[in-house]
């Protein structure tokens, strides 16, 4: 689901703002003609999945109250090179001045979502469920995340402020593991979950016995995964078990066949190409 729009309209009007800066000197140039009803179409230049129409939608719509943004389809949806994307009227001075903005967007979020679906359907047979990470682009994160979920994957944390996860650094500043976590457990509140990052199976049962929420395990063989999902199950069937850590599309099948319930990757965000598509006005 998309943020409401009082969330994103700020952003999107920060970046037409960067955009046209003092004015859109060659659209000003056409003077007039600026002025003219015009129409203008979407195409997919290459097959992939689609997502953040509807965001380009609210781009041309904060240029011109009038503008009409109509989506052949809808976010999620497979498309073949070619195919008719939107169909858009409006002023043209609106068509040129907000092409750049809203292109840009909805061609990053569907190189997003095309591959995370590449990622989500190798695994898609199994029960692991493929979540993000927050290596985003500052200032995109929360687009970059709703592409990813448009594309199969579900939301890790949206931030800082989602959930406790206690990594490496954080073991190393506290002291420990059980450090770490009676630390943490007094302090934060109620519902908030405590994720531990182990690298180590001494670690895991260290986590297990402290009473982590749930584990992830970083970097570990498949051998050594497999050792790890058996120690806590064995020990609590409620600890969630993510597996992260150079997940590729050769990688991603086996560490979900140990058992895993999630498991967790920036690829999808900081890998994937943009989509191509272009916009086309209507002589």
């Amino acid at each position: 689901m998309l943020p409401n729009w009082i969330v994103l309209d700020g952003m999107l009007t920060s970046w037409l703002q960067e955009d046209i800066g003092r004015g859109d000197q060659t659209t000003l140039g056409l003077g007039e003609q600026a002025l003219q009803a015009g129409s203008a179409y979407w195409i997919a230049k290459e097959e992939g999945i689609v997502a953040g129409l509807p965001i380009a939608e609210r781009v041309f719509s904060l240029l011109d109250s009038n503008a009409n943004f109509e989506m052949t389809g809808c976010d999620g949806d497979e498309v073949a090179s070619g195919k008719i994307l939107a169909n858009i009227n409006s002023r043209l001075g609106t068509l040129l001045t907000g092409e750049r903005v809203a292109l840009n967007l909805v061609m990053r979020l569907s190189g997003i979502a095309t591959m995370t679906r590449r990622y989500a359907r190798m695994i898609a047979d199994l029960p692991t469920q493929l979540v993000d990470t927050r290596k985003t682009t500052p200032g995109l994160r929360i687009l970059e995340k709703y592409a990813a979920y448009v594309g199969g994957a579900q939301n890790h944390r949206m931030g800082l402020d989602d959930g406790v996860m206690i990594k490496d650094n954080h073991i190393a500043a506290a002291g420990g593991i059980a450090q770490a976590i009676s630390t943490m457990r007094t302090r934060i509140p109620y519902p908030v979950t405590i994720e531990v990052e182990t690298e180590s199976l001494e670690q895991v049962e260290e986590a297990v016995q402290h009473g982590s929420d749930i584990i992830m395990l970083d970097n570990m063989s498949l051998e050594n995964m497999r050792k790890a999902v058996g120690i806590i199950r064995a020990a609590n069937q409620r600890i969630k078990i993510e597996a992260s850590g150079n997940i590729t599309m050769k990688t991603i099948r086996g560490v979900a066949e140990t058992g895993v319930d999630y498991i967790s990757s920036s690829a999808p965000i900081t890998r994937s190409p943009w989509l191509d598509i272009s916009m086309r006005i209507q002589q």
